[in-house]
């Protein structure tokens, strides 16, 4: 089974206002395992982001102005997406975000439900916890996930973390489990078993060089705009 953990942050809450996504980040699993095959791109919404929305994720226009449109990615998002299940944490608003980019293409684009079925963790987290909190950072205190390197909001981090708590909620990465217990799987994946066992770090994924050169504007961004920066 193919599921992308996916995760927006836009210039603003209305899609009726005109707000726009400037940010994309998905993981991919598959039978519940993350295999590194992300796709993740900043995006040039061609308008201003608001002053509330760049308080919660910290991307500047001036920041995107030569990241590419969306109707230069889309074809390519499209493709990564097709005939997987989106997990995504209030489905509502990410979905409502991205139909309205695929309805802006000349020739507009179907919906997303028309290519892909969509999981709300929000939804599940009700279910399963009603009456409590139940946003991002809630879940991973319910579920002892470390969201410590999580001070702003960002689309591929965000799906990272979620993809966590997504899995301890449905049980954990079960076929890990079974595949240690009967002794099978590569040396490689053994070694990830051990790590998770025992509470270790997982090993960087291996990330291309695009999303590493967008991780390093971003950051040498960041560093003009703040004297104290809390990621240094």
């Amino acid at each position: 089974m193919r599921q992308i953990v996916l995760d927006t942050e836009t210039t603003g809450l209305e899609v009726s206002l005109g707000h726009r996504i400037i940010e994309i980040g998905c993981i991919e699993m598959v039978n519940r395992r993350v295999t590194g095959n992300h796709w993740h791109y900043y995006v040039n919404p061609e308008r201003e982001i608001d002053s509330g929305a760049f308080e919660v994720h910290g991307i500047s226009s001036d920041f995107l102005q030569d990241k590419p449109r969306f109707e230069e990615l889309a074809q390519d998002f499209m493709d990564y997406v097709a005939g997987a299940e989106l997990v995504i944490h209030n489905a509502a608003f990410d979905v409502g975000f991205l139909d309205n980019e695929l309805s802006l293409l000349e020739p507009p684009a179907a919906p997303l439900q028309e290519s892909c079925t969509i999981l709300d963790t929000l939804l599940l987290a009700r279910q399963k916890h009603p009456g409590q909190k139940n946003n991002l950072d809630a879940l991973c205190k319910r579920y002892d996930i470390d969201n410590s390197k999580r001070s702003l909001h960002g689309a591929l981090l965000d799906a990272r973390i979620l993809a966590d708590v997504y899995l301890a909620m449905t049980g954990g990465q079960t076929s890990l489990g079974l595949d240690a217990e009967q002794g099978g799987g590569t040396q490689h994946e053994q070694v990830e078993i051990q790590r998770i066992e025992s509470g270790q770090p997982l090993p960087l994924w291996p990330v291309d060089e695009v999303a590493q050169q967008a991780n390093r504007e971003y950051i040498e961004f960041l560093a003009t705009q703040h004297d104290d920066p809390a990621w240094k």
